[in-house]
């Protein structure tokens, strides 16, 4: 299947310096991660774009994410969150800020939207500890690994799913992911992937669901039916018992995913849900569609789906098995454009693209894995891409390079005018500024422990341009002025190591208006 037009992410340079007491610690990417384009039912209701247009951070411990999400201008501000290393129970603790709402022991998006999380490097491997979405809107979830989350036992996390969306949440795209337990509910584990309490417009591909005894539903009883218009397509199932997934209500398509040892049910459509199944292929598996464990019935349209070595249930009151030979007892329209691998390739291709640390690639329509260019999980350019156009302008090469420490940490001032904030400063949003109360003021950036500053960006906003005048710069600690001039632009200084540092205009031309105060250890 071929993707869209991959999105673009912001190439912002941005981090966060976070408090020591949070245990918070980002660095900065080598390269912003791109994801490619959300698929299926994701691409509705106005579509899937996360954290596109906004800052990219990156989070080595589960409260690194907290933080990066607390440290947004607002709860809606779009982020990528570049995750690399081992998230558990030990470095997830709960932040608090205007924009997040989180809580210890499991990473919590609720009550925000426009978010990516994405694996990079060396691979995000969410370690007995669920990704949980709550009130929330327009979320990508790519390339991670979430393994052993219990809903019981030690250590806990809050529900049990590996990934679990509940209440109102709207516009979810889980790509590329491994979802993965080490038993069944008797074990401590729960769902791989849970969607309950009016949560629409969802779609999972290219990801592995393993060893589980659930892999997933779709609404949490026979009575609630709010949730629909989710699309699976190549995933692969292997090892589960049940729930791959169940359908209560709703619509839902499923396609091109490759099932292997479904040990007790495969997809159990119940409660008037109806699913569109095609071009699948089920191997070494029992009853892998039909209603089951209800009389509740659900309802199914089938074309093109491969059964190797599947056995069948005889029907009962609350068994009703699609095969032998499945037939079609509905018909589902789909609103979105796609195409069908052939069920007889599609044990390859998915064993090819699907899953975490897969570098991305799906499938080009015709059985054939592709790479997007650019690879996320590999930041350094491919030798093969060709090279930059000798007309292209070079960076400035007074920019600084590394951090920009400002995004994530405080910020005050002297006054500010109407409408502005010192947090605009340094959120990594060109369009939102602050500006002084009247022609002259400060605007100061703040830590909470000593951090090392040699070089400050001041960005003027769009259409402000030269009305900053004479300025100084001052450590906010102990008032000693670090240099002066005037115009904005790069300012360096010796290396100074301080909590505070204030950006004083002195004279105008105009209304300044600070886009973003960046700071530079060097």
């Amino acid at each position: 299947m071929r993707r869209p037009v991959a999105l673009r992410l912001s190439a912002a340079v941005a981090t966060l310096a976070l408090a020591a007491a949070t245990g918070a610690v980002l660095t900065m990417p080598e390269a912003s991660a791109a994801t490619g384009g959300a698929t299926g039912y994701a691409t509705q209701n106005g579509g899937t774009t996360g954290g596109a247009g906004g800052a990219t951070v990156r989070a080595t411990t589960g409260t690194a994410i907290h933080a990066a999400l607390c440290g947004r201008a607002s709860s809606s501000t779009p982020i990528t969150i570049e995750v690399e290393g081992t998230i558990n129970h030990a470095n997830t603790t709960k932040v608090s800020g205007g924009s997040c709402n989180t809580a210890a022991g499991v990473i919590e998006l609720k009550q925000i939207s426009n978010v990516t999380l994405v694996g990079v490097g060396n691979g995000a491997v969410f370690d007995q500890l669920g990704i949980h979405i709550r009130e929330s809107s327009n979320i990508i979830i790519q390339n991670v690994t979430v393994r052993n989350v219990k809903k019981s036992g030690s250590p806990t996390s809050n529900g049990g799913d590996a990934i679990g969306m509940e209440s109102n949440v709207r516009n979810v795209w889980v790509d590329h992911s491994s979802l993965e337990a080490s038993g069944g509910e008797s074990e401590g584990f729960d769902g791989l992937i849970d969607m309950k309490a009016n949560t629409q417009y969802v779609t999972l591909s290219y990801s592995t669901l393993r060893n589980s005894g659930r892999g997933g539903l779709i609404g949490s009883s026979e009575t609630e039916l709010s949730n629909g218009f989710v699309t699976f397509h190549h995933n692969l199932y292997e090892n589960v018992d049940s729930r791959t997934p169940l359908l209560r209500g709703g619509i839902s398509h499923i396609y091109n995913n490759y099932y292997v040892k479904l040990n007790k049910s495969g997809i159990n459509s119940r409660a008037g849900a109806r699913a569109k199944v095609d071009n699948n292929y089920f191997k070494d598996s029992k009853d892998v569609l039909g209603t089951f464990y209800t009389d509740a019935a659900g309802y199914w349209q089938v074309s093109g789906n491969t059964f190797d070595n599947v056995t069948w249930s005889a029907r009962g009151s609350e068994n009703n098995p699609a095969g032998p030979d499945p037939q079609s007892n509905t018909t589902v329209s789909i609103p979105y454009a796609y195409s069908l691998d052939d069920a007889g390739c599609v044990p390859d291709i998915v064993k090819q693209t699907a899953g975490a640390n897969k570098g991305l690639k799906v499938s080009d329509g015709n059985c054939s894995p592709q790479t997007p260019t650019p690879d996320p999980t590999d930041p350094t350019p491919d030798p093969t891409d060709p090279t930059p156009d000798p007309t292209d302008p070079t960076p400035d090469p007074t920019q600084p390079s590394g951090t920009n420490l400002s995004i994530g940490a405080g910020a005050d001032g002297s006054g500010k005018a109407a409408g502005t904030s010192y947090g605009n400063v340094r959120d990594g949003d060109m369009s939102t500024y602050w500006s002084p109360a009247g022609p002259t003021g400060s605007v100061s950036v703040k830590w909470p422990s000593a951090t090392a500053v040699a070089a400050i960006s001041i960005r003027e906003a769009s259409g402000a341009e030269g009305a900053i005048g004479s300025w100084r710069v001052v450590n906010g600690d102990t008032g000693t002025v670090l240099t002066s001039g005037s115009g904005a632009g790069v300012i360096t200084f010796p290396r100074t190591s301080l909590r505070k540092i204030t950006f004083e205009i002195t004279g105008s031309t105009g209304t300044p208006k600070i886009a973003e105060y960046e700071t530079y250890a060097g």
